[in-house]
């Protein structure tokens, strides 16, 4: 893998600083870290974003998510481990994230709906337009993660 923009934060300071400043707002929306954490995940496990996966993943862990919930994360809909909730959330966050195929579903707003009020379901998903603009940014300019030296040797 080639990176083709080593640093796109120092390259657009001014774009980043807002985005961030989205990120603070959802983080201080009263929706639950380690929620906001798997919906993170998830998109970026369906865009294929390993900067975001890493990052996202050792967040979680973190914060106490155990390791079963973040291996069964690609598999949700045929796991137990998800509460009701979680499961809304992730439903939400495929179809966004995959919106020209699936166009938002209503069986899938359904579900949103009922966990969710109005105000959680805006910032749900303006937090899944926000994972889905930093993967573009990051799988767009290939810019790397970090790797643990004792992972690889």
């Amino acid at each position: 893998m080639t990176v083709r923009i080593a640093e796109p934060f120092k390259a657009a300071p001014a774009a980043i600083k807002a985005m961030m400043a989205l990120e603070a707002a959802l983080a201080a929306s009263g929706l639950e870290h380690n929620l906001l954490e798997l919906v993170k995940l998830r998109a970026s496990q369906i865009n294929g974003c390993a900067y975001c996966i890493h990052m996202h993943a050792s967040d979680l862990r973190k914060h106490g998510e155990t390791e079963m919930r973040l291996y069964m994360l690609s598999a949700w809909r045929e796991s137990s481990l998800y509460s009701a909730r979680e499961r809304a959330a992730l439903a939400w966050t495929d179809a966004l994230t995959r919106l020209a195929e699936t166009g938002a579903p209503d069986a899938d707003y359904a579900l949103v709906e009922a966990a969710f009020t109005e105000a959680e379901q805006v910032n749900l998903t303006l937090a899944i337009g926000a994972i889905n603009a930093w993967n573009r940014l990051q799988v767009g300019f290939r810019v790397a993660h970090p790797v643990d030296v004792r992972a690889v040797a």
